[in-house]
């Protein structure tokens, strides 16, 4: 039972996935905007819990798998989990250094740990390019995540994936051209 409550969804529906990004993006920018540090607890608390158990305990999960992303149905991608949860994985750190920056009475490196966090929330929510799945690809490809993690990634990320979807394509293309 703790295990199944202790799980990321795999699959990850990406419009989801897009959707906490934003709300990432919502609170870092009131944040920094009406000098709010303490908003770094709700912050580190969301990252973390979706770490530990995926939407399940984060508010902006919830709202983003039980609202937004069924209303967009048709717009749904799945990609996997096991990347997006690296990716949360680097969100809780960044917003836990910033948490811990503000208790120790630096306010403004706490900012510019929040400021930072804003790049790659951008990125995902407005072009749904996942910075912490890039770095998940890297590292499978040095082997410094094994294959057994992410069997799936393999198509996206392990070696000699880029020639294998070119291959893909071109016999796509060759059938389609008979």
């Amino acid at each position: 039972m703790a295990s199944r409550f202790f799980s990321f969804p795999n699959p990850v529906n990406d419009v989801a996935a897009r959707t906490v990004a934003a709300g990432v993006i919502v609170m870092s920018v009131v944040a920094l905007v009406f000098e709010l540090p303490w908003m770094t607890i709700p912050l580190a608390y969301g990252f973390v819990a979706r770490v530990l158990a995926g939407p399940k305990i984060s508010p902006l999960g919830r709202i983003a798998t039980e609202l937004v992303a069924p209303r967009l149905a048709a717009r749904a991608r799945f990609v996997p989990g096991p990347p997006k949860r690296f990716a949360q994985g680097i969100g809780a750190l960044f917003t836990l250094t910033a948490l811990a920056l503000w208790l120790a009475g630096e306010a403004a490196a706490c900012y510019v740990f929040l400021a930072l966090l804003l790049v790659p929330a951008t990125l995902e929510a407005a072009f749904g390019l996942c910075v912490g799945c890039q770095i998940f690809g890297l590292l499978m490809r040095r082997g410094l995540i094994p294959e057994s993690v992410c069997l799936e990634c393999m198509d996206l990320y392990g070696p000699g994936a880029a020639a294998r979807r070119s291959a893909r394509r071109s016999a796509s293309e060759a059938r389609s051209a008979s």
